[in-house]
């Protein structure tokens, strides 16, 4: 009878060990063509352009205290014929001098088909952010010369859809210059309420 069991024991080690290895086979072979398929597609990073910016605050209270209000025009296109893009997190924000001046503000997560544009238009606010003394004095200088140059960041998640098969995800890096200018040199068009609207159209800088 133990002759019997150990007879059965061992066929089922030799029919799991087979299984184990046939799976295995499928997964690389699966793999193999997901990496032909990906290294053919050649997958472009998404493009993304600051359209607009609306001002409604951007000032300097005490030497580093700064307090700002910007709705945003962003647009991000998908370049790539076959493949989509999944924006999984998106955080907008604001830096002047490589320091934050706002809050993040979160894009709903969406859905890119190939060659599709999304558009958003979030708001970005910061009360009485604080920032190194310098460069709120820088800040201020700036304002009162008429032209402030910041920085419209996003740092996101994203996953790629080839077919059926998505990737795990990638750190997406945006970032977006903005000419704010003020006073006799300002580009902007009042839009009421103090409000100023710079009409930018301002390609970003995307690493993935």
């Amino acid at each position: 009878m133990s002759k019997e069991c150990d007879y059965h024991s061992g066929k089922w080690k030799r029919i799991l060990r087979r299984v184990f290895a046939g799976l295995l086979i499928f997964f690389f072979i699966v793999l193999v063509i997901f990496l032909i398929t990906w290294a053919i597609l050649q997958p472009k990073k998404p493009q993304f352009v600051l359209q607009d910016a609306t001002v409604y605050a951007l000032n300097v209270s005490a030497p580093n205290f700064v307090s700002t209000t910007i709705s945003l025009t962003i647009s991000s296109r998908n370049p790539n014929d076959k493949i989509g893009i999944y924006y999984d997190q998106l955080d907008v924000y604001a830096t002047y001098q490589n320091q934050q001046i706002t809050y993040y503000t979160a894009i709903p997560p969406t859905y890119q088909g190939d060659n599709d544009v999304n558009v958003w238009s979030p708001y970005i606010v910061g009360t009485n952010v604080p920032v190194a003394p310098y460069n709120g004095m820088s800040l201020s200088q700036d304002e009162a010369d008429g032209a402030i140059t910041l920085m419209i960041k996003i740092n996101g998640r994203v996953r790629w859809k080839v077919g059926t098969v998505t990737t795990g995800d990638y750190h997406l890096y945006v970032t977006c210059p903005a000419l704010i200018t003020f006073g006799s040199q300002s580009t902007g068009i009042p839009v009421g309420n103090a409000a100023i609207k710079y009409q930018l159209v301002q390609s970003c800088s995307v690493s993935v």
